[in-house]
């Protein structure tokens, strides 16, 4: 089991529940911008610590790169959030929150559709492979 399995699992419910009281607050028709940065002022109210956009070392064969990843929020060093406001998630967008879980090596993500009518309806929860075994 990843190490920081439980406590990611933990917060989910907070991060959830700091994305719905957004949504509340702003609806749905928004640009991802504006979501991801009420998101974060919303996470900062309720004492949760977070990064965003991180340079991270990305190792290839030997061989080892400095990369800015634009991740949207990385909540408590063990929740990764990809904020999106898109007509419907597309496969590629999940992947590119596990790819972006695999890199950082965070046991779970959290890819939030804020375009719905009801934020539940656009929350996926990804675990990283092998994580909670």
């Amino acid at each position: 089991m990843h190490p920081l399995f439980e406590r990611a699992s933990g917060l989910t419910e907070s991060i959830i529940g700091a994305a719905i009281e957004v949504h509340r607050d702003k609806g749905p028709g928004l640009i991802e911008s504006v979501y991801e940065w009420c998101l974060m002022k919303e996470l900062e109210l309720r004492g949760l610590s977070f990064t965003s956009q991180k340079i991270v070392v990305i190792e290839y064969k030997g061989f080892r790169r400095e990369e800015p990843l634009r991740y949207d929020v990385f909540v408590e060093g063990c929740v990764l959030v990809e904020t999106k406001a898109v007509e419907r998630v597309l496969p590629r967008h999940k992947a590119q929150l596990l790819s972006y879980m695999k890199l950082l090596n965070v046991p779970i993500g959290l890819l939030m559709n804020f375009h719905e009518m009801r934020l539940t309806n656009g929350v996926s929860r990804l675990i990283l492979p092998g994580a909670n075994r």
